[in-house]
C-alpha cells in the first residue's frame, strides 16, 4: 500500500504545480484553490508512504513522477518544446526511478 501512496502522491505534485500554471501567479482563485488542495494531499500521501518507506527512497520517486509528469503533461497540454535531447533525459529518469524500486528493500 505504501508504493500506492507514493504514486498518488507523485499524481497529486503533477496536478498542483499544473495548477499553479493555470492559476497565472495566484491570480485566479479557483486554480489557487485547486493548487493548494493539490499540494496538500501530494504531502499527505507522501506522509503516509514514508511512514514505512525509507525518504532515500521515497522522496526521490516522488520528485521523479513529479518531474517527469509536469513535463509530460507541460507537452500534450501547454505546448512545451521538448527537444529531443530533453526525452533521453527523461527516460534516464524513468530509469532511474524504476531502479530505485527496484533496488529498494522494502
Amino acid at each position: 500500500m505504501n508504493w500506492i501512496y507514493l504514486v498518488v502522491a507523485g499524481c497529486f505534485e503533477v496536478v498542483w504545480a499544473s495548477t499553479m500554471k493555470l492559476s497565472e501567479g495566484f491570480t485566479k482563485l479557483n486554480y489557487d484553490v485547486y493548487t493548494v488542495i493539490g499540494m496538500i494531499l501530494s504531502f499527505v500521501f507522501l506522509s503516509q508512504a514514508t511512514k514505512s518507506l525509507p525518504l532515500s527512497v521515497a522522496y526521490p520517486i516522488w520528485t521523479g513522477i513529479g518531474a517527469v509528469g509536469s513535463i509530460v503533461v507541460g507537452y500534450v497540454f501547454f505546448k512545451d518544446q521538448v527537444s529531443n535531447w530533453t526525452w533521453v533525459f527523461i527516460l534516464l529518469l524513468l530509469i532511474s526511478i524504476i531502479g530505485i524500486k527496484i533496488t529498494s528493500k522494502s
